[in-house]
């Protein structure tokens, strides 16, 4: 008996380590995955099965026959924090049983905090130069506007701040840029917010007042600057110097989000939401590429050359500033120079079917709607991935809109969100086919701004 023990021991001491290693190799190829999306422009693509909720076996949904029975079954799960497995063996229809790899997966069960902890790293990335975008993804009832928002007060729509731990990515990662901001020197940043929503191809800037000072949504368009960048003009930014502001702001802007009820959910939003925060970055001229602990030593160290050898340095004064190439940039010295980076935070509204959700009228006229610029979207992806000469970013005002982050401008991450439940099969193999598609886009390596930097220790 005692020697079974011994072995048993032994047994479970060898699975440790077999564990162990395994998760730390899981690890080391996570990291050399990320490396390679970061050098090929890949989109990032994390999925997220919501739980099944009431509304799934609420009475009086109008489902067609083919998906009355197993009405609350399961079909989709998380395998693995990497792969989605969809299992399904209906009577009359071909079993399905088949697996999707994604940068992460999330099952029912993980927080808020776990989905944010995923997408954290990524806001680093602004304050060193790079546009960031993250965008939900899925149908109509799927927990795009949860995980994105939080927890919705039904009376007005704005998202409940009251218990933190609830809270979607948008706030979560407006908190996390000030934070981040809060280490670097005082008045070297400063944050600036737009909120405009993608209503029937329309764009329409939530943010705008009336003479009285009211808030109310103003129509806006999208152009193509000389540049071949994407702008909005007279699009409305705010300035924020804390989270409350910022919050205060999104939720005036969600209360004039358009939203109509379906049979799928009570409070679906029939607009595309796009919440744009806009970090300006003030740096002298000569600060670029530079640590903050370089740069006075590198201050003092030109002053006393300026005062000893003033004409000296006035003829070399590419030797003794290796970082001005050209008198244009060295120049800047004396102009403080504002560099701008954006971080695009997108609520997409569901794709629908219409048998599905039952909309008849306006509502039907917003689904078509709805569901073209999604197509729109995946025939620019499309587009970007087979390397065509032209990329239909103008056959939809989203894609326009969109048109830098999903360019390879930005490091963009796209946030799946599916029903697990087998009434929704086939919108769900949708979403999981078009994130798989996404991920396979290669855009090039994301363009860095030149920017310094200015901390201490990063």
């Amino acid at each position: 008996m005692q020697m079974f023990q011994i072995k048993a021991f032994d047994l479970e001491q060898s699975l440790q380590e077999v564990t162990e290693r395994y998760e730390k190799e899981k690890h080391k190829r996570r990291a050399l995955h990320n490396s390679l999306v970061e050098l090929r422009g890949n989109i990032r693509v994390h999925c997220r099965i919501r739980p099944l909720l009431p509304f799934d076996t609420a009475a009086g949904h109008t489902i067609p026959q083919d998906r009355q029975r197993n009405f609350s079954e399961k079909v989709a799960y998380a395998a693995d924090d990497e792969t989605v497995l969809v299992k399904c063996n209906r009577p009359g229809h071909a079993s399905i049983n088949k697996t999707f790899q994604f940068e992460r997966v999330y099952n029912a069960s993980e927080s808020q905090d776990t989905v944010f902890a995923d997408v954290a790293p990524l806001l680093t990335s602004l304050l060193d130069g790079y546009n960031v975008c993250i965008m939900a993804y899925g149908q109509t009832g799927s927990g795009k506007t949860y995980t994105m928002l939080g927890p919705q007060l039904e009376e007005n729509f704005a998202f409940s701040t009251e218990d933190e731990s609830e809270l979607g990515i948008i706030p979560r990662a407006t908190q996390e840029v000030f934070s981040l901001i809060s280490e670097k020197p005082p008045g070297s940043y400063w944050v600036e917010v737009s909120v405009v929503e993608v209503y029937n191809n329309e764009i329409f800037d939530l943010l705008a007042k009336d003479s009285c000072g009211r808030v109310f949504g103003i129509k806006r368009d999208v152009v193509t600057t000389r540049e071949g960048k994407s702008d909005v003009p007279l699009l409305t930014y705010e300035t924020v110097e804390n989270i409350s502001e910022f919050l205060h702001l999104v939720n005036k802007g969600l209360q004039l989000r358009v939203r109509h009820p379906t049979l799928v959910h009570a409070h679906s939003s029939r607009s595309h939401l796009v919440v744009t925060l806009t970090i300006t970055t003030i740096v002298s001229g000569d600060n670029f590429g530079i640590s903050w602990e370089d740069e006075l030593t590198s201050q003092k160290l030109n002053k006393e050359l300026f005062c000893t050898f003033p004409q000296k340095m006035r003829e070399n004064k590419s030797t003794f500033s290796s970082r001005a190439s050209s008198p244009a940039q060295f120049e800047t010295t004396e102009k403080p120079k504002q560099i701008k980076t954006r971080l695009q935070l997108v609520d997409l509204a569901g794709s629908e079917c219409v048998g599905m959700s039952g909309v008849t009228g306006a509502a039907l006229r917003e689904t078509s709607f709805i569901n073209r610029s999604l197509s729109a979207l995946a025939d620019v992806l499309g587009a970007i991935a087979e390397q065509r000469s032209h990329v239909p970013y103008r056959n939809s005002k989203l894609t326009h809109l969109l048109q830098d982050a999903i360019g390879g401008d930005a490091k963009l991450l796209v946030m799946l969100c599916i029903s697990p439940d087998q009434k929704y099969l086939a919108e769900s193999m949708q979403s999981l086919g078009f994130g798989t598609r996404a991920r396979q886009v290669q855009r090039g390596q994301v363009k860095k701004k030149n920017l310094p930097v200015l901390s201490k220790a990063k």
